[in-house]
């Protein structure tokens, strides 16, 4: 991935940098959050820190912030087996109790990889941590891919300035347990 093209093109597009973050303070936020930033996001955090409103403030953004950002698809997961019926078949016998509901669902979250947020409801799986993890979008249940990586997300969200005529997919995607069931579940 060519950083400095990225960079200079997303600033054409409006969006503000800081300098990256550096390994300390990669450490701390991994430590933190218990997630691990995929090579590829991590490489680009610490070129250039995205500052601009959607992105995540991995510097100056309060922990409740990046709390509520790491739990949105989880609430997304729940909203949906309250009010529209989501319920996966794997997980057995939905239960009468919401509770019981949603504690199913937290469980399957925890043991899937960690959706980081990337820019507003786009996140990047931190496993399995490597380049060219798929970036999704994640709304509820309704999930797709929005790139089949780093690069082919950030051509697609912004597509105008990379000349990029639609949103298109390149590349083979990695398939992430959990995460791409879901994608597969909207098909």
């Amino acid at each position: 991935m060519d950083l400095d093209y990225y960079k200079n093109t997303l600033e054409q597009a409006g969006v503000l940098f800081a300098h990256g973050l550096s390994e300390s303070e990669i450490e701390s936020i991994q430590e933190k959050y218990r997630f691990q930033f995929p090579p590829d996001l991590k490489e680009f955090l610490m070129f250039a820190l995205p500052i601009s409103d959607g992105f995540v403030d991995w510097r100056d953004a309060t922990e409740d912030e990046i709390a509520n950002r790491l739990l949105w698809p989880y609430e997304g997961i729940c909203f949906d087996i309250e009010n529209s019926s989501f319920w996966l078949e794997e997980w057995g016998q939905q239960p009468e109790s919401l509770d019981e509901a949603f504690a199913t669902a937290k469980k399957a979250v925890e043991s899937a990889p960690a959706l980081i947020p990337i820019y507003i409801h786009r996140y990047i799986p931190d496993r399995p941590n490597e380049v060219g993890n798929p970036v999704f979008s994640v709304y509820q249940t309704d999930i797709i891919y929005y790139g089949s990586d780093l690069a082919d997300y950030l051509e697609n969200e912004f597509r105008y300035y990379f000349d990029r005529s639609e949103y298109s997919l390149t590349g083979e995607i990695k398939h992430i347990e959990f995460w791409s069931r879901l994608v597969e579940n909207g098909s």
